[in-house]
């Protein structure tokens, strides 16, 4: 039976969206693709559901940094796409005992997001990138941080909020990624199919 996590390494100074699901991601990752690679027989398909996952996570907005099991959650997330996708496929045939009922989540409306996040968080100052590996990757504390960094625990939740701001600003301007009213991300166009969408004509 696979080693229970507290939920509070993941949502630890995790106070945007993205950042909960970034934590989550670099935590629970290798536990789902596992996972899903055990119940399906195309590991390209067991990537695309791992994706849909955390992009569904992402959609939860500030309710996922607020969940006390996240990997829980992660993991009945991971089921019902497992259900859906055999839905899809062969309608008619049975679902397996061993997972659990559908959800109502509706599918995301983006499949690259996650490689957008990967992207820009290269783009980012190496100072950026630093805090945001250490509390939003690895779960480390923000008062952890500062100490290893040699920062008062004030300058180092001031530069984590700046390289927060800045990696949010980099999706908005590379990913058009767009936020609704409530921080979750409603869309996102990846670059390839930007490039590849014919123009129209005013």
């Amino acid at each position: 039976m696979p080693a229970q996590h507290a939920p509070t390494d993941v949502a630890a100074d995790c106070t945007q969206p993205f950042d909960c699901v970034l934590g989550a991601w670099r935590r629970y990752e290798g536990e789902l693709r596992g996972f899903l690679r055990q119940r399906l027989d195309a590991p390209d398909l067991a990537e695309d559901l791992l994706q849909e996952v955390f992009l569904r996570a992402l959609r939860q907005g500030q309710g996922f940094c607020r969940l006390e099991q996240p990997r829980a959650w992660l993991f009945q997330v991971a089921r019902n796409a497992l259900i859906d996708h055999a839905r899809t496929t062969r309608p008619h045939a049975p679902l397996p005992e061993t997972l659990a009922a559908p959800g109502d989540e509706e599918r995301p409306p983006v499949d690259a997001l996650d490689a957008c996040l990967g992207r820009n968080l290269a783009r980012l100052s190496a100072e950026d990138r630093a805090i945001l590996e250490a509390c939003d990757l690895r779960g480390q504390t923000v008062k952890a941080y500062a100490q290893h960094a040699g920062l008062s625990l004030a300058a180092a939740k001031s530069r984590l909020l700046r390289a927060r701001q800045r990696l949010r600003d980099a999706l908005v301007q590379h990913c058009q990624v767009q936020f609704d009213a409530q921080g979750r991300v409603c869309c996102h166009i990846p670059p390839e199919a930007r490039a590849s969408a014919p123009s129209v004509a005013p």
